[in-house]
C-alpha cells in the first residue's frame, strides 16, 4: 500500500496556467469565508464548488485558478450547500439544509426538492448520487437516505428511502452522521459512509438490504467520495489520519482493500477525479493532487 504525505506549500501570488500547465490550487472570489465544501468537474473542465457558509455556487475552469458566484437561485436562500455533483449533460445538483436543486450549465433553477424531518429532527443533505432514474441523498442530521424519482432534470418529491437503523440495530440513531454516497454506473448499488459507525455500507436499490463492505477492520467513516469502475476514491477527516484514499473493490463492491493513501494537511472534505488530478476540497481553497490510479 502506498502512503504519501503531500505537503502542499501555500504561494501567495501563483503564475498564471500556461496551456500545458494547471494551477495547484484553486480559489473562490470576494470576501474570505466562503468556506468551499462540494465540487464537480465536468468532462469539459468546467469546475462547480459549493459554500458551506454561504450557499452560494462557484463558477470557474480548471485552466483558471479563480472561482466566481454563479447567479443559481435558491442555493443562497437555504443558506449552505454541501454537496455537488454534475450529470452528464452539465446540470449541476446540489444539496444543503433541507434542500435539493437542480441548475442548468449556465445556472438556471430548473427543479428543488425539500426533505422531510427523520426520526432525530429537521434534515441536513449533505451529499447525493445520481442515477438513471433517481436522485439518493444523504442526512447527516438523520440516519436516513432519501430519494427522489428523476426525469430527466425533473424531480418528484424527495422522500425518507432507507433507515439505516437497520443495518446496524442499537446504533443510536442522531450518531450515524451519514456523509458520502455513490452509486455504481447501472444504480443498482449504493455505498454509504458514515461517520459515527466509521464504516461504508454497500446497498441494494432493489432490496433496500445493507451490509457493511469488509476493508480488513480499518476505520472509513469517509466524506466525500467518487466512485471510478472498481476504485473508490474517498476523502477521510475523522477517526484516521487525514487525506485521500483509494479503495480497489471486489467485483460485488461488498469487499476491498485500501491500496493509497495520501495524507494531507488542514480539514479536506470532498474531491472530483478529472484527468489523472485529484481536486480536493481543503478549505479555504481547493487543491490538487496527482491520481495515484493513473500510474
Amino acid at each position: 500500500m502506498a502512503v504519501i504525505a503531500a505537503l502542499i506549500a501555500t504561494v501567495a501570488h501563483p503564475a498564471p496556467a500556461s496551456a500545458h500547465t494547471l494551477p495547484d490550487r484553486y480559489v473562490l472570489s470576494g470576501p474570505s469565508g466562503a468556506a468551499p465544501e462540494g465540487v464537480a468537474v465536468q468532462a469539459d473542465g468546467t469546475m462547480w464548488v459549493g459554500s458551506s457558509a454561504t450557499g452560494r455556487l462557484y463558477r470557474g475552469d480548471v485552466r483558471h485558478r479563480v472561482l466566481t458566484p454563479a447567479n443559481a437561485a435558491a442555493t443562497v436562500r437555504r443558506g449552505t450547500t454541501l454537496g455537488v455533483h454534475t450529470d452528464g449533460a452539465g446540470n449541476v445538483w446540489s444539496v444543503g439544509a433541507g434542500t435539493l436543486t437542480v441548475h442548468d450549465r449556465h445556472g438556471h433553477l430548473v427543479s428543488t426538492a425539500t426533505a422531510e424531518a427523520g426520526p432525530v429532527g429537521p434534515a441536513t443533505l449533505n451529499d447525493l448520487a445520481i442515477t438513471a432514474d433517481a436522485v439518493y441523498v444523504t442526512d447527516f442530521a438523520n440516519p436516513i437516505v432519501h430519494r427522489a424519482q428523476r426525469h430527466g432534470t425533473r424531480v418528484g418529491p424527495l422522500l425518507p428511502w432507507l433507515d439505516m437503523r437497520d443495518a446496524l440495530p442499537g446504533f443510536p440513531a442522531q450518531y450515524w452522521f451519514l456523509n458520502g454516497i455513490v452509486a455504481d454506473p447501472d444504480g443498482s448499488k449504493l455505498l454509504v459512509a458514515g461517520n459515527g459507525t466509521e464504516a461504508l455500507w454497500r446497498v441494494d436499490t432493489a432490496t433496500r438490504q445493507s451490509v457493511q463492505v469488509d476493508l480488513g477492520g480499518r476505520s472509513f467513516g469517509a466524506d466525500g467520495m467518487q466512485l471510478r469502475g472498481r476504485t473508490l476514491y474517498a476523502v477521510i477527516n475523522y477517526a484516521s489520519p487525514n487525506g485521500v484514499y483509494l479503495v480497489d473493490l471486489d467485483p460485488t463492491m461488498t469487499s476491498g482493500t485500501v491500496t493509497d493513501e495520501i495524507l494531507l494537511p488542514g480539514l479536506p472534505t470532498t474531491l472530483a477525479v478529472h484527468r489523472c488530478r485529484v481536486y480536493v476540497v481543503n478549505s479555504p481553497d481547493v487543491q490538487v493532487i496527482p491520481d495515484p490510479a493513473c500510474g
